[in-house]
């Protein structure tokens, strides 16, 4: 208990420099959760994406579309159980600020396919009858405040013209990485008005949601479906639902590996910080470990003292950075749109590994000074002057 005491003592003998100290691993501790969030929020789709699921697409890029006329072959492949399909619509709604995804689906079959949006049989039932009509995921309705029943306009831009919704459904995400903030509507609303205003345009596919029986045939299943339209106008390219919300994330891929390198290379900033102290600290005190040794102090003990002083100050460091990640990251989240990151927050992970990186940075800082106490004369010791 005393050796103890005496380590909190000797963290703060320079109250000044514990507390800067302090704060600069607090400030990293922040930017490392911060930036390990982000990565993290940026994979949660992969996360969320369904075993069971197929998402067929151009062979040359998604912006591409598919002719409609693909949905009754894709059907009949051995192993797909249903499909769907889907258009990105883009659009503007009030500004070019409020960005959330908006696509054009088939009603009558989306739904099956993704029971994670959660929507009420009533509710269900009338959006399949309406045409102009569209359902919303629950923060969308919470950020503008709308309910059932009210109107949303769209201004196109890849579908030009003034689109006029009514709202008949809101969905509730059925687990935290289900996003919240989409905006669904009937294709063929979208497929009429290209028919009337755009003739060529109208019946294409922006993409195919297969469910398949078994996960497992995944792989067969899509090389057959591909087959199917080998050396056609549209060739296909068919993946699980999870290697193409990875494929989005890989053009990213230079940003992501950019922060994972930024975040790591904080930790060495911290460990720099710290060993910088602990190596004044000890300096400091050359002569008082060398009046330990001649009291009887052995090296381990001395070596506690050093190894207590540098964790007391990583760890209270650490805490603050800690306690101050959790408000940033709720205030970030607040502040960026909801369609680009469905789950934003501090994931377990995350937790664990700034414990284990501040526990290892405090550890490490202290290794240089002990060694040279270890190593140092008593009588040099006592001479030193500084």
């Amino acid at each position: 208990m005393k050796l103890f005491f005496l380590v909190v003592k000797n963290a703060f003998r320079s109250k000044t420099r514990a507390f800067l100290t302090i704060l600069g691993i607090a400030i990293a501790v922040v930017a490392f959760g911060v930036l390990r969030t982000v990565v993290t929020a940026w994979y949660a789709g992969v996360d969320a994406a369904a075993t069971d699921r197929l998402i067929v697409r151009h062979a040359v890029s998604f912006i591409f579309p598919m002719p409609y006329a693909y949905r009754d072959k894709i059907a009949d492949t051995p192993g797909v159980e249903e499909v769907s399909f889907a258009n990105w619509f883009g659009g503007t709604y009030i500004d070019q600020n409020q960005f959330f995804s908006r696509f054009a689906i088939d009603a009558d079959t989306y739904f099956d396919i993704y029971p994670e949006y959660m929507l009420g049989e009533e509710e269900l039932s009338t959006f399949k009858r309406e045409q102009n009509s569209c359902v919303i995921g629950s923060d969308i309705a919470s950020r503008y405040n709308l309910k059932v029943g009210d109107s949303m306009t769209l201004t196109g831009d890849i579908y030009p013209g003034e689109w006029n919704f009514i709202i008949r459904g809101i969905y509730q995400p059925q687990k935290k990485s289900t996003d919240a903030s989409q905006m669904m509507f009937h294709w063929e609303y979208l497929n009429q008005r290209m028919l009337q205003d755009y003739p060529g345009r109208e019946n294409q596919v922006g993409w195919y949601n297969v469910k398949i029986d078994n996960p497992d045939e995944a792989a067969v299943i899509s090389t057959q479906i591909d087959e199917l339209f080998a050396n056609s106008a549209a060739e296909t390219k068919t993946e699980t639902e999870a290697a193409f919300t990875r494929s989005f994330i890989s053009a990213s891929g230079a940003i992501l590996g950019a922060m994972n390198i930024v975040s790591f290379t904080i930790v060495g900033v911290i460990m720099l910080v710290l060993a910088n102290t602990m190596m004044m600290s000890a300096r400091e005190r050359t002569r008082e470990y060398a009046v330990l040794k001649t009291l009887g102090f052995s090296v381990p003990k001395i070596a506690f003292l050093i190894f207590g002083e540098s964790l007391v100050i990583s760890i209270l460091g650490g805490a603050l950075g800690l306690l101050l990640t959790f408000p940033l990251v709720e205030a970030f989240a607040a502040a960026i749109p909801k369609g680009w990151f469905p789950v934003f927050e501090i994931e377990v992970i995350t937790i664990v590994l700034l414990v284990v990186v501040v526990l290892f940075i405090g550890a490490v800082s202290a290794i240089f000074p002990v060694r040279n106490v270890a190593k140092s004369k008593i009588a040099d010791s006592l001479r030193f002057v500084g």
